[in-house]
């Protein structure tokens, strides 16, 4: 789940995909999301075999709740996806309103898996670490902190680049322009309900343009006047 949600989260944030169409980076997105969601249920299973085997009692850590919750949310968002945003049936509007709940809870998601795993190596390191006790810092606990550190990191970077405005999917009409050869391109549900929006939106830009060189003229005569 974290290398291969992380992957599929910042699929669309990448310029270098930006020139294929929409519909295939939405297959590649439910592609990896689907791989995940099956190394998911096949580790689930695992789990439970090897602590039936072992007389392990299950789900009475935080790890383990917390780690279920995850994943059944992470069923539930890519069942979601699939119906709402890859399914041609579900009308634009509906699209452009669950976008950004789609967008957040599978941020929440990926963040809840980090948490997760953090908690899973902890708990490992306590229960396995007994002569020298993990306490003692013996090299195996430092190593797994040093993993911990650096999945903290990842995760945090995963998360800039999805939240940073500058790494979105640019509308198709400016895609044409950033990537001319990159042939026709899928239109996007949330980008659908802005396009009658992008004239007047160029407008502005050119008034709040001509406004802030009006300033600067200004702000340049106050200058040689104080000067002189």
């Amino acid at each position: 789940l974290v290398s291969v949600l992380s992957s599929a989260i910042i699929v669309y944030r990448l310029p270098w995909t930006w020139k294929c169409s929409k519909l295939l980076m939405k297959f590649i997105h439910a592609g990896l999301n689907t791989i995940a969601m099956i190394l998911a249920i096949v580790s689930m299973v695992a789990v439970f075999e090897f602590h039936n085997a072992r007389n392990i009692p299950n789900m009475y850590s935080l790890h383990s709740w917390i780690g279920l919750a995850a994943v059944i949310f992470y069923s539930l968002q890519l069942l979601l996806g699939f119906a709402v945003f890859l399914l041609p049936f579900a009308p634009v509007t509906l699209r452009a309103t669950l976008m950004p709940i789609h967008v957040y809870s599978g941020l929440t998601i990926f963040a809840t898996v980090i948490a997760t795993a953090l908690m899973g190596i902890t708990e490992k390191l306590i229960f396995s670490l007994k002569n020298p006790a993990y306490s003692a810092s013996p090299p195996e606990a430092t190593f797994v902190n040093c993993l911990g550190l650096l999945l903290v990191i990842f995760g945090a970077l995963i998360l800039w680049m999805a939240s940073r405005p500058h790494w979105k999917r640019p509308p198709e009409e400016n895609i044409k322009i950033l990537c001319p050869t990159g042939g026709n391109s899928e239109g996007t549900e949330a980008e659908s309900t802005m396009a009658d929006g992008s004239n007047t939106d160029k407008s502005d830009l050119r008034i709040n343009s001509e406004a802030a060189r009006k300033q600067n003229l200004k702000l340049d005569e106050a200058g040689q006047r104080s000067t002189m």
